[in-house]
């Protein structure tokens, strides 16, 4: 992509931030507004009129403000444009995350948004906890979970302090205290915004094999009005979505020629988010994962991506000593972008998407190790309420490989039936022909 290529498209991207318009979401398209931009952002260049016309583009909205209703991800042209824009755009994402929950969010020193005024302390020892005190820390919660095996403290940090000196006082008056940042998750592509719909309900009977998810909330949808569901929130009472409805439907969903990858399972729901897009904490994770852990699943799906957090790292690893697979998104921020988790930990299935052709999509990102591939692209999901969309991103690659997973019990046997594909699929494309296409269902 040329330099005035990726200078339009940054600037773009800063335009429609600053327009603070919700686009892409699961909901009737609305005509973009005129936006002028009188100062540059940092370094990001002003490009004057012709902003207006990458604007008008139909699906550029998608790529500069993705919701947690957002399914059609990044336009394939922003896609491949290049590591410098995605970059861009990842960064421009959680700023405006930050600055539009400014009560609620702070940020770490590598920009991640974090829970404002809160540290994490896992498994802390007494004198540790004492120590932490008289530094003038104070325990808001303490959280032990049966079914994980350890325990959490929620630290509210001294004063008026930022989290980012915080940190680094409770380093030195506790260093041996296991703490971190109470770090926000995104879904893999996408933010936050609930939807005015029903939430699906449990119903069917469902056979022995059980798959969790951590997402949003799942709405009612004629796809899932025989299968077994049930949700909890994690985040207050759980909100219906249009990312957790899709990774839903993809996993369990059954109506005419649409058929998700796991129908006939049991599916248990974590919203994490519960309609604010300033939650998927950490912390909030955690207590999704003891929930879904006391009800065996044999796979959890995790279509969401953060940094390397210490709370989330143990309690993967105590999910996983229960012999319970964990398979998460690897992103869509490029392959430049740092390693995204849960994917990068350990043990967890890290899964990326392909298009039609089986070719890895561009927007992929690059996990520390990439296990399978499935389709991300050119396919549909459930739009809450009734109706189908064209869903593209890993957030919608991982339930596939989930499903798979459980029906194969294990990585190796899932590797067995793993087909070759175009670029970085890992040990290949699993689920290949699981796909549905947009044109059987009507697909928006």
């Amino acid at each position: 992509m040329s330099s005035f290529g990726r200078h339009l498209l940054s600037a773009a991207m800063t335009a429609a931030l600053l327009a603070g318009s919700a686009g892409a979401q699961l909901l009737p398209s609305v005509s973009l507004p005129s936006v002028s931009l009188p100062v540059p952002i940092g370094n990001v260049p002003v490009v004057g009129p012709v902003v207006q016309d990458v604007l008008a583009q139909p699906q550029a909205q998608q790529a500069i403000r993705p919701t947690l209703d957002t399914v059609a991800g990044l336009p394939e042209s922003i896609a491949e444009s290049g590591a410098p824009s995605l970059l861009e755009l990842r960064r421009l994402r959680l700023q405006e995350l930050i600055r539009q929950n400014r009560n609620l969010l702070d940020s770490n020193s590598a920009g991640q948004p974090v829970r404002r005024g809160i540290l994490l302390a896992i498994d802390p020892d007494p004198l540790s906890l004492q120590l932490a005190a008289r530094a003038g820390f104070r325990v808001i919660a303490d959280d032990r979970d049966p079914q994980l095996g350890f325990r959490t403290v929620q630290l509210a940090v001294p004063g008026s302090m930022n989290v980012r000196a915080a940190f680094k006082l409770l380093q030195r008056a506790a260093p041996e205290l296991q703490a971190d940042f109470d770090h926000v998750f995104e879904p893999a592509g996408g933010a936050l915004l609930p939807l005015h719909a029903a939430l699906a309900a449990t119903a069917g009977i469902a056979g022995g094999r059980i798959v969790g998810m951590i997402d949003g909330g799942v709405a009612s949808h004629p796809s899932l009005a025989g299968a077994s569901i049930e949700q909890n929130g994690f985040a207050g009472s759980p909100q219906p979505t249009g990312h957790g409805t899709a990774v839903a439907s993809l996993l369990v969903g059954s109506q005419g020629t649409f058929r998700g990858a796991a129908t006939g399972a049991r599916l248990y729901v974590a919203d994490v988010y519960g309609g604010s897009r300033a939650a998927g904490s950490a912390s909030t994770i955690f207590k999704a994962l003891g929930w879904l852990t006391g009800h065996r699943p044999q796979v959890i799906n995790i279509s969401l991506v953060g940094p390397s957090n210490k709370l989330v790292q143990r309690a993967i690893q105590a999910v996983q000593m229960r012999g319970i697979q964990v398979v998460a998104a690897v992103g869509n921020d490029g392959p430049a972008a740092p390693p995204q988790y849960p994917a990068s930990y350990p043990g967890v299935v890290a899964v990326t998407a392909v298009d039609a052709g089986g070719r890895a999509l561009p927007e992929a990102g690059k996990a520390a190790h990439l296990d399978f591939a499935a389709p991300g692209a050119d396919m549909a999901a459930a739009l809450p309420g009734k109706g189908y969309a064209k869903v593209r991103g890993t957030s919608f690659a991982a339930p596939l490989a989930s499903a798979r997973l459980l029906f194969a019990g294990s990585p190796q046997r899932l590797a067995g039936e793993a087909r070759p594909g175009k670029g970085r699929v890992g040990r290949g494309i699993v689920c290949g022909d699981c796909r549905v296409d947009p044109r059987a269902v009507g697909a928006k």
